[in-house]
């Protein structure tokens, strides 16, 4: 907590700082008033500021009590000595003895061997780091955090003037190919598929804070408060929304509301404000502190978080500033837009119309990150991870925003553009023949029924199921609701959810999948521990069979939620026989315990297992007397089959899934089912693409769970093929030495007219 003593130099100093702020002279002579200003009040010897120019390289631009000579002259690269290690982790050093510390680098040039205390400060801006901002006394000076504080108040006022580009060219302060004019391609991360073509849309452009010192703290207040509750009205007018009245995107909201509460954060932006800088400077102060501290994190979990602080900062300062009309951002988008972001928070997407958006491309962002969540249930194809994106992109500037190959062409040339509007023709067409064949059932042209199921894990995928024309849903993935929360969801609400998904699926099937977390899948209120290789770790019914109470709990409330219905349970990520035991005991033991409870029991209980690890294809003879089905999560078994990480970019692609060893492998579990009677689907992505959906149903695979837009295209492809023409090719090829089958089998479904 800031002293009040501390609080009236912070004014003071705040005060005459604007004073020579509003003077004349150039942005030197300003600066070097400052540092003259800032040595006299803090009672230092030296104050000295180096701002970053080209290469991250940091330049003595003003100093008092340094040898002035060395202005201009002195440098030092990020990470070298005090000043660039101050400027490396963008946190603040205080040092009573800072020669003595490891990271010391003397400059003979500047005549500094005399001053043992040092204390820097970052001069951020956004998230960057524009300079540093340094005090030293000839004494082992001890700094109080009060001090520190107080600097780094008046290093956000320096960083205005730095980034205003009179002291350093502004296109120093970005990287070079911030300036590209030209067409661009770039490389980023599948987030959710399709692709979109529409003019750049930057998602809140940053707020520029003129007003930096107060006059008044108390009245900065009262706007802090009347602001943060203005927030809080508009959380609860969203609330009312139909689209989000129920759903796991409205415990994501749920979550995201809790900030507006946090005592941490606002009570820091209290203090800032108390300083002497102004509401919208306090607010922009922690934001930028906070930002460049969480950069420096690795948990993914955490700096996801961050973004809904951020989106939760950034509507404080459109309140502060008056800039916050509802509906502003939405209501002034092109017809086509893309939006472009560093990252957004869980509600703002909501802000823009889902009609006009054909694109999301995110400089950060996850797969399980609350945005991603949401735009894959409203079906916006999202490429994330495009580094630099808002250095290289100005508003309206035509985009393609690639979401099946993880790319953004950023002012394409007319021969790419005019290939997607092509694409995107052709596949509105696909998408008109797809609806009308909405209501006929997936038969082949010799008369095999092929069950079509849809993949979902948000009841808002649920409005798709009818949509579609889905059988039903193969695989309900029951985690994110789970990832969505702040705490693990107790009974009565997963209860209520399941009953809510059955209710909706209309009597349809709907498999509900266990908890599948860990590897890439973190839930905020667990703390795995760091794995060489995650993706092989603590995961899915590991963790699960590990914390049966987890268990228990999502089995307890699947069977209530399902009494009098159907209830099909299938356990993800088995690995051996001996953990679908122990599972079903688990399973066998809420039964006993719900039906002397007197509860309402499901009319028919399904089990079923998730075919993902090779070993338990070895124990089939085994498992299956176990099991009413069995449903191949291809996505894994892939990775697991030949051993490769999906996530490395150089080898993801380096085996094909229509390779003989894989289909030989399909072949050998789909005959062992249909010898055991037990009914076999696959779920992955492999499922999702005609040529290797055909070549599933070749195998001898009868079910199939896809993602929703999928449907058409399988369906289609279904009604133009004779399985039993492709069954005798098929079983001609299981003994090919070659890489893949693809190309055989692509000249299969050309010459026998199947509709790709």
């Amino acid at each position: 907590m800031v002293t009040s003593g501390a609080t009236s130099v912070s004014r003071r100093l705040l005060g005459r700082l604007r004073d020579v702020m509003a003077g004349g002279g150039t942005a030197q002579d300003r600066l070097d008033k400052v540092v003259t200003l800032i040595a006299r009040d803090m009672v230092a010897e030296v104050c000295s500021c180096y701002v970053m120019r080209a290469g991250e390289v940091l330049e003595l631009f003003a100093t008092e009590g340094l040898k002035h000579e060395s202005v201009h002259r002195t440098r030092l690269r990020v990470a070298e000595g005090l000043v660039g290690d101050i400027a490396a982790h963008a946190r603040p050093l205080a040092l009573a003895d800072a020669q003595a510390h490891p990271h010391f680098a003397y400059r003979p040039e500047t005549g500094e061997e005399v001053y043992h205390s040092l204390m820097g400060v970052p001069i951020i801006r956004g998230s960057r780091v524009l300079g540093v901002l340094v005090v030293q006394n000839r004494t082992m000076r001890h700094y109080t955090e009060e001090e520190v504080e107080t600097l780094e108040t008046v290093a956000m006022v320096l960083a205005e003037l730095v980034a205003s580009g009179d002291l350093v060219d502004r296109s120093e302060l970005v990287p070079v190919d911030g300036n590209a004019v030209l067409p661009l391609r770039l490389e980023g991360v599948r987030l959710n598929g399709g692709v979109g073509l529409g003019v750049a849309v930057l998602h809140r452009p940053r707020i520029v804070v003129r007003r930096l010192v107060a006059e008044d703290p108390d009245i900065e207040m009262e706007r802090l408060t009347r602001a943060l509750a203005a927030i809080k009205s508009q959380i609860d007018v969203l609330f009312t929304r139909p689209e989000l009245r129920d759903g796991e995107h409205r415990d994501v909201l749920e979550t995201y509301r809790m900030f507006t509460e946090d005592k941490g954060w606002l009570n820091r932006i209290g203090e800032a404000v108390r300083t002497g800088l102004t509401a919208e400077a306090g607010v922009q102060k922690v934001l930028d502190d906070t930002r460049a501290r969480m950069n420096l994190i690795a948990d993914a979990y955490l700096r996801e978080r961050l973004h809904d602080f951020e989106d939760l900062a950034n509507r404080l300062l459109q309140q502060l500033s008056g800039d916050d009309e509802e509906g502003g951002r939405g209501g002034d988008l092109p017809e086509a837009a893309i939006l472009v972001a560093r990252n957004i928070g869980p509600m703002e997407l909501f802000d823009y119309d889902p009609r006009r958006l054909r694109g999301l491309v995110l400089e950060e962002g996850s797969t399980t990150s609350h945005v991603a969540i949401v735009a894959r249930a409203l079906d916006i194809p999202v490429v994330g991870r495009v580094k630099d994106v808002l250095d290289m992109i100005d508003s309206l500037d035509p985009v393609i925003c690639d979401g099946d190959n993880g790319q953004v062409f950023i002012r394409p040339p007319d021969d790419i553009r005019d290939s997607v509007v092509e694409a995107l023709s052709a596949r509105q067409q696909r998408r008109a023949i797809y609806a009308r064949l909405r209501d006929l059932p997936a038969v082949t042209r010799d008369d095999t029924r092929i069950a079509l199921y849809m993949n979902a894990g948000l009841l808002l995928d649920l409005q798709h199921l009818h949509e579609c024309g889905a059988d039903g849903i193969g695989l309900y993935r029951t985690e994110l609701p789970f990832m969505a929360r702040s705490a693990l969801p107790n009974v009565d609400a997963q209860t209520l959810l399941y009953r809510k998904i059955l209710d909706q699926a209309e009597g349809k099937r709907v498999v509900f999948r266990t908890l599948d977390v860990g590897g890439d899948k973190v839930l905020p209120y667990w703390n795995p521990s760091e794995e060489d290789n995650p993706a092989l770790g603590w995961r899915s019914i590991r963790i699960t069979l590990d914390r049966p109470a987890v268990m228990r709990q999502q089995l307890r409330a699947l069977l209530r939620a399902a009494g009098g219905r159907e209830l099909s349970v299938m356990f993800p990520m088995v690995a051996e026989v001996a953990e679908l035991v122990q599972a079903r005991r688990i399973l066998d033991i809420e039964i006993a315990r719900e039906t002397a409870a007197g509860t309402p029991l499901p009319e028919r209980i399904r089990v079923g297992t998730m075919l993902e690890v090779p070993a338990l294809a070895f124990q089939l003879d085994a498992l299956l007397p176990l099991v009413d089905f069995v449903s191949i999560g291809s996505n894994d078994l892939t990775q697991f089959l030949f051993a490769i990480d999906r996530g490395n970019p150089r080898i993801a692609e380096r085996y094909d899934p229509l390779a003989p060893g894989m289909v030989r492998f399909m072949h050998m579990v789909s005959e062992k089912c249909r010898a055991h009677g037990v009914d076999l689907s696959v779920c992955g992505e492999m499922a999702a693409r005609p040529l290797e959906a055909m070549t599933l149903i070749g195998v001898g695979i009868r079910t199939l769970s896809v993602t929703a837009p999928a449907i058409g295209p399988i369906k289609t492809m279904v009604r133009s093929l004779d399985v039993a023409s492709l069954e005798s090719y098929l079983f001609t090829l299981l003994d090919s030495r070659d890489h893949s089958l693809r190309s055989r089998l692509r000249g299969f479904a050309i010459d026998h007219g199947v509709s790709l």
